[in-house]
């Protein structure tokens, strides 16, 4: 029996082409109406990102920047145009000068100091011992306190004669200075950022711990069969592992100590004989006491530069490292 099969219809060139132009026009819009919807999206989740940046950052820098070109007292019209004279009496004056010093000293003391020493918990923390659980929370704890609470009970314990911190060390035979840690120039700052570390030390232990349990363990398994130590393996595998995370700490940490006044309000004011003034105490001391708020917005205008500059450098020089790994 014969298959009698239909023969195949002739194939107009011209509707080819017409169809295969509405295809690719259908594909076009797509496209677009893809990447229009993308970028809606877009706009949509940084609209309220960029209104809160506008509120909170753009419009205060600007307001502290128009205030720093008049000299006013923080009532009636702002009129008292005095150009950049109130910015060459903030960097001529020298307890703001000693102010920077002072932010620049607690940078480089809490990387000198809180990195190794954090490290090292969060070293030993992330071992397997016992009551390790109940070490990570002692270490923690001062980290959630507020700041008030925290800086009240240190200035407590501090007082001088009274305070339950310095009859332990005269009741131990440690001598102690005559107008108590706080009250003694020489020592107020040291005093300030044995506080400070006490305060923040649990935030680098915590970042370190969670960058060291990110460590695979097949890395550590496989240096152990090799005859590593445990020192080895920390400080040739587990270390440079979390540089990344290292590195975002110290990030924080300079970005803090510029910003630093809380703690310094509380224990000391900026005193003894503004030994402990930071540019943020001097900058409210200018505005809330003095009712001098040219000069304030002047000081909170270099402060704001500062930390602009030293985070611009830190994210071009350091960084950028781990920017491009992840890229």
């Amino acid at each position: 029996m014969t298959r009698v099969t239909a023969a195949p219809e002739a194939t107009d060139p011209g509707a080819a082409v017409t169809r295969g132009g509405a295809h690719t026009s259908r594909v076009t819009r797509r496209r677009r109406g893809g990447k229009r919807r993308q970028r809606l999206e877009i706009l949509l989740f940084v609209t309220p990102a960029l209104a809160l940046m506008a509120i909170f950052v753009l419009y205060p820098v600007f307001s502290a920047t128009r205030m720093s070109l008049y000299s006013w007292k923080g009532f009636g019209p702002m009129d008292d145009f005095v150009g950049l004279d109130n910015y060459l009496r903030v960097l001529s004056d020298d307890v703001f000068t000693d102010a920077v010093m002072h932010n620049f000293i607690i940078v480089f003391a809490s990387i000198a100091v809180q990195l190794p020493l954090g490290l090292a918990l969060a070293l030993l923390l992330n071992r397997r011992i016992k009551g390790r659980g109940v070490l990570r929370t002692i270490v923690f704890v001062p980290y959630v306190l507020a700041e008030v609470i925290a800086g009240v009970v240190w200035f407590q314990l501090l007082q001088p004669r009274t305070g339950l911190l310095e009859r332990m060390l005269s009741s131990v035979g440690i001598p102690v200075p005559e107008q108590g840690f706080l009250g003694t120039p020489d020592l107020a700052l040291a005093t300030v950022f044995v506080v400070l570390t006490w305060k923040y030390l649990g935030l680098a232990v915590l970042l370190f711990l969670a960058g060291l349990q990110g460590v695979p363990d097949e890395l550590h398994e496989a240096a152990q069969l090799d005859g590593a130590s445990w020192w080895q393996v920390q400080r040739r595998i587990a270390v440079p592992l979390i540089a990344p995370t290292i590195r975002t700490w110290i990030f924080l940490s300079m970005i803090g100590s510029l910003q630093l006044f809380d703690m310094v309000w509380i224990l000391t004011g900026g005193g003894p004989a503004n030994a402990t003034t930071t540019m943020v105490t001097y900058l409210i001391s200018m505005g809330t006491q003095r009712s001098n708020y040219g000069i304030a917005g002047a000081a909170s205008v270099v402060l704001f530069l500062i930390g602009f500059a030293m985070a611009v450098a830190y994210q071009a020089l350091v960084l950028r490292r781990d920017t491009k790994a992840d890229a």
